[in-house]
């Protein structure tokens, strides 16, 4: 079967894996507990498609998957994804921004975090050892397509113990990363 991928919506065809994030699966991920407790917790977040070509795990490979961020807030923060660092701390990724609007956010190791905005057409190289998340700041669904190495592995556990050290919130009508 043939797979591609749709340059409008980022959605894959063919071979590939998808997975769906749920308010009811992010506990912890936003800093207003109560807000995000309080909305419909089947609201969809985000969801991630991989074309699966190559076996998770198997050196020297490639992957490819695009991810797509709703529009919404939770109190004043953003829909994001969860967020990972690689398990193999020194490998980097490639994200492109295919529909929409939002932020790349990054944190290095040592908690210096910076957010790069996103547009359709903008490329964001990702560096070794930076944890990344997105975030969508606009109205309509943020698209992002993305390649790694399939032998990287994903750490969410080290984003699920301490966060990232800065979030992007909407104040006075823009988003600001506080």
């Amino acid at each position: 079967m043939q797979t591609r991928l749709n340059l409008e919506t980022g959605a894959i065809t063919g071979a590939m894996k998808q997975s769906e994030r749920r308010l009811c699966d992010l506990a912890g991920v936003f800093a207003d507990e109560a807000a995000r407790a309080a909305m419909n917790p089947e609201t969809v977040v985000y969801r991630v498609q991989m074309h699966d070509a190559e076996k998770e795990g198997t050196p020297g490979g490639l992957l490819f998957g695009t991810s797509v961020v709703m529009p919404g807030k939770v109190g004043d923060e953003y829909f994001m994804t969860k967020g990972h660092y690689h398990a193999r701390r020194d490998t980097a990724e490639y994200y492109f921004c295919i529909a929409g609007q939002g932020a790349l956010i990054l944190m290095r190791e040592d908690g210096t975090c910076w957010a790069e905005p996103m547009e359709r057409g903008t490329l964001h190289y990702i560096e070794r050892s930076v944890a990344h998340r997105l975030a969508n700041t606009g109205a309509d669904p943020l698209v992002v397509g993305c390649c790694w190495g399939s032998d990287i592995g994903h750490d969410y556990e080290s984003i699920a113990r301490g966060g990232f050290t800065k979030r992007l919130v909407e104040m006075d009508g823009k988003a600001r990363l506080i």
